[in-house]
């Protein structure tokens, strides 16, 4: 199966994103403790969220486990941390194919419809 990851530049800007929110959120705070009032509430709230917004995207601009969403990785290659933190294994994602059609991939050996061009396994163009 293929994971779909986001792209290292994609986080790298936004963490750089988040930095700004962060600032803009102490900047916030800070004139509405000292006009007083609710928006205080409002300036730690958008602060909390932006930082944790910003460390997710340096963790995915840096990491080599990624969470999923955009460059395509194959399993072997990258691993998807939510299914090793969910306890899920690939094997009980597989669906079965129905075999009065299959036909098998040449190159992984899993099932396929005779009618698929590409392998729904490992991707590679069916013969």
């Amino acid at each position: 199966m293929k994971h779909i990851k986001p792209g290292r530049g994609p986080s790298m800007m936004n963490g750089f994103i988040g930095i700004f929110m962060i600032g803009f959120g102490i900047f916030w705070t800070v004139l509405a403790a000292k006009a007083g009032g609710m928006f205080i509430f409002f300036g730690l709230m958008w602060t909390g969220i932006a930082l944790v917004m910003t460390i997710y995207h340096f963790k995915n601009a840096f990491s080599k486990k990624r969470y999923s969403i955009i460059d395509v990785t194959d399993h072997a290659e990258e691993p998807d941390p939510l299914n090793e933190r969910f306890g899920i294994h690939l094997d009980e994602n597989k669906k079965d194919i129905d075999d009065s059609n299959k036909a098998y991939c040449p190159f992984c050996g899993n099932k396929v419809v005779s009618e698929y061009k590409y392998c729904n396994e490992c991707g590679k163009k069916l013969p």
